[in-house]
């Protein structure tokens, strides 16, 4: 197995970075991606950048150069599903671009048109209970399994917020999963997302986003490392 682990930010990352070897660093389309070992797996870490594009290209970057098996995205999130406060847990069962809106001919809000398949690509089920199990051990927040929703924007809007709860049935909003999700089941490798909430996605969203981002950053960073030494 060669895990894929991808963070959007610096703070998603730098972390993790300290608790792997490092054995090579390669950089493809600006990209750096730190190939090397964690608690005896082979893994690929990289900061892809914030959006969709972004994520989309460094997930078939780790596909394509390094034959990455599993992707772990790892980061922070926006909570939408009321039961969830700073600090706590998602972890995906599945992903949607909420941003994709061809409602005006036809489709669904979210549908990708003309697509072949659900739009809504669902996470890999042993790597959802895996990380679910070694959440509920190594932490005391509040965990949810629920659906991700990632569009190219900082959702900071109550109205919006219910929109996407109500349309969308979502935990919890980012901008970055759902390209994650949709290039991994094109390319069928098992992925699941694992975001630790930064703010509630309200109107105080830009104001607590970076008092709160170092903590969400390490909860995650503390799943992920987890898991990896809990799969074998």
């Amino acid at each position: 197995m060669k895990f894929g682990i991808i963070g959007a930010m610096n703070e998603e990352i730098e972390r993790m970075k300290t608790e792997m070897t490092v054995l090579k660093t390669h950089i493809y389309a600006t990209v750096t991606f730190y190939e090397g070992t964690m608690h005896e797996k082979d893994m690929i870490l990289c900061k892809c950048g914030v959006g969709k594009v972004n994520a989309a290209l460094t997930t078939q970057i780790l596909i394509d150069k390094f034959a990455t098996t599993h992707i772990l995205f790892t980061g922070v999130a926006g909570a939408i599903d009321e039961s969830l406060d700073v600090g706590d847990l998602v972890v995906s069962t599945s992903a949607m671009q909420h941003d994709i809106d061809v409602t005006a001919l036809g489709f669904k809000k979210g549908q990708i048109p003309y697509f072949e398949g659900s739009s809504d690509f669902k996470a890999d089920k042993d790597l959802i209970e895996i990380a679910t199990t070694v959440a509920k051990e190594k932490t005391d927040r509040h965990i949810v399994q629920g659906k991700i929703v990632s569009g190219d924007q900082f959702i900071s809007n109550h109205d919006y917020v219910q929109t996407l709860r109500k349309d969308f049935d979502a935990a919890c909003v980012e901008m970055e999963g759902a390209a994650v999700a949709q290039v991994a089941t094109l390319n069928d490798i098992p992925f699941v997302i694992i975001r630790s909430m930064s703010d509630k996605a309200n109107g105080e969203a830009s104001m607590s986003f970076a008092e709160f981002t170092v903590l969400a950053s390490e909860q995650s960073h503390l799943l992920v490392s987890s898991m990896l030494k809990y799969i074998n």
